[in-house]
């Protein structure tokens, strides 16, 4: 199985990437960052291949997909883990750089990724695309807006590419985390602040990345007349967001 996975160079998709090479597949690791990524493929020998990468930008992903080997182009599984979130400011103060960059990571980038791989996969009659939404996609919360937004359109493309896919034989997912920890997802929200990035996680046990890479790989290795539509995880220390009743007295 050919693995190709976005976002590769920290976080989920370094984990993922040893998973699956673990059990023997290889793997295409991209994102943007080279020497993250060239040490993560000494680590993993042979089965990974680097590829530099943004995204955000349509001429880099069609530059590093013509650079493929001809024996790494028949990509079984796409996994469109490159994402990101920025700020928690409420909507009316928030910069509208960070949605901008939110949108072009969390939904272009996607989408660009997934139209780029998925007519070979139509054509050979097999295939998966996994994309990484999350529970800011099902449930709203205070400081969520843009990316809580790009996080439903995750979800809601994985669905429709399911009513479009029918009868091809390539599946698709939504993978859907709560609260996860050890990754650099809270330090890239607080633009490095470490201290309010490790506040978040305080006094919690949070899913993990390796929690994420084993549900991604037992998706993957699933037999290919089913197809998981969505899941939705959380830690056991994680709720829904109670109403909020702003009260004037």
């Amino acid at each position: 199985m050919i693995v190709f996975i976005t976002g590769a160079s920290a976080g989920f998709g370094a984990e993922m990437a040893r998973t699956f090479v673990k059990h023997g597949h290889q793997v295409v690791i991209s994102g943007r960052r080279k020497e993250r990524l060239d040490a993560l493929a000494a680590e993993l020998g042979d089965l990974a291949l680097p590829l530099v990468m943004d995204v955000t930008n349509k001429d880099s992903i069609n530059e590093a997909l013509s650079m493929l080997p001809q024996s790494w182009r028949q990509v079984d599984v796409l996994i469109n883990n490159a994402g990101l979130a920025l700020g928690t400011a409420p909507a009316h103060e928030a910069p509208l750089a960070d949605w901008e960059t939110m949108i072009a990571t969390n939904c272009t980038g996607l989408v660009t990724m997934t139209r780029a791989l998925l007519p070979s996969m139509v054509e050979r009659g097999s295939g998966l695309v996994v994309n990484l939404g999350s529970v800011a996609g099902h449930y709203p919360y205070p400081g969520g807006n843009v990316y809580g937004a790009t996080k439903a359109f995750v979800d809601q493309f994985t669905l429709n590419l399911r009513a479009d896919l029918v009868g091809t034989g390539v599946r698709a997912t939504n993978l859907a985390p709560g609260l996860c920890g050890g990754t650099e997802f809270s330090n890239v929200r607080f633009k490095g602040d470490d201290a309010a990035a490790a506040k978040v996680y305080e006094g919690t046990v949070p899913l993990s990345a390796a929690d994420i890479a084993e549900t991604v790989y037992w998706i993957a290795t699933l037999p290919p007349h089913i197809n998981i539509n969505t899941i939705e995880m959380m830690p056991v220390c994680q709720g829904f967001s109670p109403f909020a009743i702003k009260r004037h007295l």
